[in-house]
């Protein structure tokens, strides 16, 4: 069903950019990669050429605004149409909000936010063009809930999730669809490059510490899916491009936990403490031993 679609997808040297880019280009799309990794997207396009795709590298820094739209610019020139930006580029961050500075402030919001507007006013000019075109943004949980020591990080993925409806209502009855995803934990590199030092320590030495402090306290924590592989992710957005919506969720029981803090989230909250809590001791005793 994608043949002879031509998609653009960001941060796709690894993770869940790469196995989006596998995955379209498996369905017939012709895909362009961006990431600022040069070596790895001429490998991943090197690669899904041989398969019998048809894939363009473009190294490309999409918080640099002339960047991200030459991007867009080349690739048009190249296939003559844009039908798929999938904004997927993102990192986070490991501090505490005393602790987050400035620098960490403006370095998250460039990459997870401004970047959004970078790709897709140049990508909508062309998709109004054709009266057609699907924009995606990868935002997380994060974009939805409130999670400690990731606080600027939480604060992009929400303003990412309230651009894309915003986009929406924008583009009403122009046959260009925009949809943000927001995934839980997924099995990628994420975690272990985020700005400030990795969570992957945190979340790793916080996960019994939860478990304990929730059976003390009598909280049965709410059955949410682990972490999944990337590849589990571009198959949400693959059916995503087949049937629109508004909003896609990668996990399982993560839409209903989501339902509980639309209605009542104090309540909801009281299944996040133990999680806090466990995070914190966590935390500090990895700013004590790093």
């Amino acid at each position: 069903m994608l043949t002879g679609k031509i998609a653009i997808i960001t941060g796709a040297s690894s993770g869940i950019g790469a196995a989006v880019a596998r995955r379209l280009s498996h369905d017939g799309a012709s895909v362009v990669l961006a990431a600022r990794r040069k070596e790895k997207i001429d490998a991943l396009a090197a690669a899904l050429n041989a398969a019998g795709g048809s894939s363009l590298s473009i190294p490309t820094d999409v918080t640099s605004r002339i960047q991200a739209e030459r991007l867009i610019a080349v690739t048009i020139e190249r296939f003559g149409r844009l039908d798929i930006l999938v904004n997927n580029a993102g990192r986070g961050h490991c501090a505490n909000v005393e602790e987050t500075t400035d620098e960490t402030i403006r370095n998250m919001f460039e990459v997870n936010v401004f970047s959004l507007w970078y790709t897709s006013r140049p990508a909508l000019r062309q998709m109004k063009k054709q009266g057609s075109g699907h924009i995606i943004n990868i935002a997380s949980m994060a974009g939805k809930l409130g999670f400690p020591y990731n606080s600027a990080y939480v604060a992009a993925k929400h303003a990412c999730v309230g651009f894309t409806h915003a986009l929406r209502l924008e583009l009403v009855e122009t046959g260009i669809h925009a949809s943000v995803v927001c995934p839980g934990g997924v099995l990628t590199e994420w975690a272990s490059v985020t700005e400030g030092g990795a969570m992957l320590p945190m979340f790793s030495a916080a996960a019994p510490l939860i478990a304990g402090i929730a059976a003390e306290r009598g909280i049965t924590l709410p059955s949410l899916e682990g972490v999944i592989p990337p590849e589990a992710v571009a198959e949400k957005i693959l059916e995503c491009l087949y049937h629109p919506v508004a909003e896609v969720y990668t996990h399982r029981g993560t839409q209903e936990f989501l339902r509980l803090f639309a209605e009542n989230r104090e309540e909801a909250e009281m299944y996040q403490v133990p999680g806090a809590l466990g995070e914190r001791q966590a935390y500090e005793k990895l700013k004590r031993n790093p």
